[in-house]
């Protein structure tokens, strides 16, 4: 799993920010990751997806 601090995620209810690092259970199978919304700071979810889906994510290219 790639996801990183800070990379987004969008849904059809709203856009997401990771804020968690992601981790797997069922042997790896399911991916989990804390988010919040960026719409409305303190409302956060954990998301879970099969490991062999794909994740749209959009994220900032850091200078330096």
């Amino acid at each position: 799993m790639e996801l990183k601090l800070g990379d987004r995620l969008a849904d059809e209810r709203t856009e997401w920010q990771v804020i968690g690092r992601p981790y797997t259970t069922a042997g790896g199978k399911t991916a989990h990751v804390r988010v919040e919304s960026v719409n409305n700071p303190g409302v956060t979810e954990i998301r879970s997806w099969g490991s062999h889906e794909r994740v749209g994510v959009k994220r900032e290219e850091r200078k330096g």
